[in-house]
């Protein structure tokens, strides 16, 4: 793919409205868990850890809140901005959902709808990080985008 202006706004566009969207609904979850580790308020029993290394939500709460919340909201203005390593920022952020995802299911031993959701989410948003990675490399061999 030749990196052109177009193709790269394309990619900053869609990867920090995801970030965007992924940042804001993991601020919102993150703070209902810390504001309520016992989860009442999200519909969310306790029991639900039962095969985890957590005896509340408090600790999943704040990894929600800053990683996948504040970290998606700092890469979308990372991608937005064009900065130098927005590509690398979104696709550590992309592993780590696909990771956090695949700990849920795999402590949960269940599959919800919202799992299958963020998991594609995360793996979009590391295969579009990849891609203005590249995109970005190719522009500044070129002297400017």
């Amino acid at each position: 793919m030749e990196a052109t202006p177009r193709k790269i706004r394309s990619l900053v566009i869609g990867l920090g409205a995801l970030q965007v969207f992924i940042g804001l609904g993991a601020v919102a979850g993150g703070l209902g868990l810390i504001l309520d580790p016992r989860g009442s308020n999200l519909g969310m029993p306790l029991d639900m850890l039962k095969n985890t290394p957590f005896s509340t939500f408090l600790v999943p709460g704040v990894v929600l809140l800053i990683v996948n919340g504040f970290g998606s909201l700092v890469g979308a203005a990372a991608s937005f901005t064009r900065y130098r390593f927005s590509g690398e920022i979104a696709m550590a952020l992309g592993f780590f959902l696909v990771a956090w995802i695949l700990f849920q299911v795999y402590w949960f031993a269940s599959v919800h709808w919202l799992h299958v959701l963020y998991f594609g989410l995360g793996f979009l948003e590391l295969v579009l990080g990849w891609l203005l990675r590249n995109a970005l490399q190719k522009t500044s061999r070129r002297g400017g985008a």
